[in-house]
């Protein structure tokens, strides 16, 4: 192999350290989005304070295909988790598998969401549920549709044998992100799902 078929191999990866400047620009995206659904959240629990009225209007919300969603998206995490424990022992093919298969259950959540929010008998403008519940929830889910394209480009990086266990940043720092993704939806699983049996 010559010296620019290395070179174009090295390229997508970016700087190598696990805290190289694309984990700080991580860190600090997740900290700025994570206050972003830090408010959207307190906005629920004032508004649902101050109304007079049954929160959620329509009854409790079926917890079941929450948890179940809840399931698919950290099941997801585990395997996008697997696949930086399988590059760094240099088992290529089983990385690739274990970031498809975290891809694929990404998009199952997806669809379940999109099922979700087309049966509920309310819309975003409904009332004041309505409007937060689709709020909370679509910004998420388009928090997910990136990490899906982010997981994508790390699939495909994986097959190709950009990483290693000395130069993986750029998984580690793409793996980052979609973990925030998945716990920042145990908070809104608690809240829009878990919380009305509660309160």
């Amino acid at each position: 192999m010559n010296e620019l078929e290395q070179v174009s191999r090295a390229f997508p990866v970016g700087s190598a350290g696990a805290r190289s400047g694309g984990w700080w620009g991580m860190m600090t995206l997740i900290a700025t989005e994570a206050s972003l659904f830090a408010y959207l959240i307190f906005s629920y629990f004032y508004l649902a304070s101050q109304t007079a009225q049954q929160w959620p209007p329509e009854g409790t919300p079926q917890i079941g295909v929450g948890a179940f969603n809840t399931g698919v998206l950290l099941l997801s995490s585990v395997f996008v988790w697997l696949c930086e424990r399988l590059v760094r022992r240099r088992r290529i093919r089983w990385a690739s598998l274990s970031m498809g298969v975290g891809l694929l259950l990404g998009l199952v959540f997806v669809g379940i969401q999109w099922m979700e929010w087309r049966d509920h008998p309310y819309g975003i403008a409904t009332h004041q549920y309505g409007s937060l519940y689709f709020t909370i929830t679509g910004f998420h889910v388009l928090h997910v549709l990136v990490g899906l394209i982010v997981l994508l480009m790390l699939l495909i990086w994986t097959a190709m044998g950009y990483f290693d266990e000395r130069r993986s940043a750029a998984l580690k720092i793409g793996s980052l992100y979609w973990h925030f993704v998945d716990a920042v939806w145990i908070f809104i699983f608690a809240t829009l799902y878990v919380t009305p049996f509660i309160l």
